[in-house]
């Protein structure tokens, strides 16, 4: 068990294979929602590692681990998020290597008064300043590709945007899509796995 959400399945799928140099282990590496083993919508492809001999260790990750991982924490709910006015947050997103985790934490004071001066329309429909309530949510499965020194990863999602009424009653302003494409590198930092995010658009 990976945490709440998601398992992770990394059994042999052979036998080792024994060379004089060297021991070759072949895991599975399926990730897959908590309790739920179901199939994965993915393919896995047979990879090999490059022959190399100046490290104890090599560790390999295909494609298809990160795919199903998105696939598990999509199913999951976890791209899900409710942000509120005043409330400190913090979301974790599963992209990466030994399941390391980017970590936003920050707190959130917006209300319609800022939406209005950007969009008119909210500004008519709110004239009295209301806190503000953000609704965010992945509409399909995040994909990941690997690239030669990063992974790239595609998001599709919405955001809909609430007016807190009182006595805590939501009232719906609009709602946007949203298309997100970033670049992830991953780097060894004082023995510590790090990540840069870049968004690409």
């Amino acid at each position: 068990q990976i945490d709440d959400l998601a398992e992770v399945d990394y059994s042999l799928n052979s036998l080792p294979a024994v060379f004089q140099p060297f021991i070759d282990l072949d895991l599975k590496g399926v990730v897959f929602p908590a309790g739920n083993s179901t199939d994965s919508p993915y393919v896995a492809a047979s990879f090999t590692i490059p022959d190399q001999s100046d490290s104890m260790l090599y560790l390999a990750f295909s494609e298809y681990f990160f795919q199903t991982s998105s696939f598990a924490y999509y199913t999951a709910g976890a791209f899900n998020m409710t942000i509120a006015e005043e409330v400190k947050f913090g979301n974790t997103f599963v992209f990466s290597l030994f399941y390391f985790s980017l970590q936003t934490c920050s707190y959130f004071n917006i209300n319609t008064e800022i939406f209005g001066s950007i969009i008119p329309e909210v500004a008519k429909y709110s004239v009295t300043p209301y806190p503000v309530m953000l609704k965010l949510m992945a509409t399909e499965i995040p994909v990941i590709s690997l690239e030669q020194d990063s992974f790239t990863v595609g998001i599709q999602g919405s955001m809909e945007v609430l007016a807190v009424l009182p006595d805590s009653i939501t009232q719906s302003l609009f709602t946007m899509n949203i298309a997100a494409n970033t670049s992830i590198s991953l780097n060894i930092f004082d023995q510590k796995l790090m990540g840069s995010l870049c968004l690409n658009r």
